[in-house]
């Protein structure tokens, strides 16, 4: 019985000095693609992180870009790539951005929410949050409306 106790606890005090870090701090958080936190913290406004690493939501009607008719393309705030055009832009009336398809949907990917209600858009080369799709667009355009965050894109003017 002693020499099972033994190897137990041999085996328990193994397990855990294999699990930490080997300079004896943990890992720190991992964001999306596996980029520390503070990373992310470092590059992105406190507004920009909360929406597109923490998958938060600004307020309808209060956000940049939720009535802008000007010309020109939505790039990520992350990365600079160029995700949404004003050309495929349209007046959803929910108080977001929204836009019947990206630029091109290979930037873009689709996660289903965890609560199966709704279909999430991230980022495809970072995995963050820019909003969610809909299939209540226009429908002689596709049927779709991206309904994005300000707080995730950046607007260059044509």
């Amino acid at each position: 019985m002693r020499k099972i106790n033994a190897v137990l606890i041999a085996t328990s005090l193994l397990a855990l000095f294999a699990c930490q870090n080997i300079s004896g701090q943990s890992a720190q958080p991992k964001g999306p693609k596996g980029k520390p936190v503070a990373e992310w913290k470092k590059q992105l406004t406190p507004d920009e992180y909360y929406i597109m690493v923490e998958k938060g939501t600004e307020p309808p009607f209060h956000n940049a870009y939720y009535n802008n008719h000007q010309k020109g393309v939505y790039v990520s705030a992350a990365t600079g790539e160029v995700l949404f055009s004003s050309d495929s832009k349209f007046d959803s009336g929910t108080g977001w951005p929204s836009f019947t398809k990206p630029v091109d949907k290979s930037k873009v990917l689709l996660v289903r929410d965890a609560d199966g209600e709704r279909t999430e858009v991230v980022e495809k080369s970072t995995g963050l949050h820019l909003g969610h799709v809909f299939d209540d667009g226009p429908a002689d355009q596709g049927g779709k409306r991206y309904c994005m965050n300000s707080g995730a894109l950046k607007f260059i003017k044509k």
